[in-house]
């Protein structure tokens, strides 16, 4: 699986559980006709997706980006696994996570409301980290791809040649 499609995959399925959590988080909150606590998770909402605005800031995503990609090693082959099944065994967590909120918010519907203002968080903060990886793609002619693993190891990639775009023609 390329780099850059997981990285896409994260943020919209971050967003995707984050929009799932607030619908959640508004269906308990009007049940309980608590228009405190409504207010309340809009604005926690608006300031964590603010700060995930600051925290993805371009630069910011190329040095969170620069150790993985600096020890990738160099490969002709592309692995083997299937991106399907690279893409769960990296995701599975961020699932989960939501169904165990999820199931919370019976008790108490502050919990899916305070995980949607992280998740969102999370979308807006790795925003541009496939543009970042993007651009050293097509500065050096090169493809990143993510080696099998798990979700709870660091993750590694390969480096398979590719094929400069654009440039000067010589």
């Amino acid at each position: 699986m390329q780099f850059t499609d997981l990285l896409r995959a994260t943020v919209l399925i971050a967003a995707s559980l984050a929009t799932g959590l607030i619908v959640i988080s508004m269906l308990l909150i009007n049940q309980d006709a608590n228009t405190t606590l409504a207010a309340m998770a809009l604005g926690w909402w608006a300031i964590a997706i603010a700060i995930g605005v600051y925290l993805g800031r371009a630069e910011r995503a190329r040095s969170a980006l620069a150790d993985p990609l600096a020890k990738a090693k160099t490969t002709t082959s592309l692995p083997s696994e299937s991106p399907a099944s690279i893409a769960f065994a990296r995701l599975w967590p961020v699932g989960l996570f939501t169904i165990v909120v999820g199931a919370a918010g019976a008790f108490a519907p502050q919990v899916p409301a305070i995980a949607a203002g992280a998740t969102l968080m999370v979308a807006a903060a790795w925003r541009n980290r496939e543009a970042a990886v993007e651009a050293i793609e097509e500065r050096d002619g090169v493809c990143f791809y993510v080696e099998p693993g798990n979700a709870f190891e660091p993750i590694k990639l390969v480096r398979t040649p590719g094929l400069k775009r654009g440039g000067a023609a010589t």
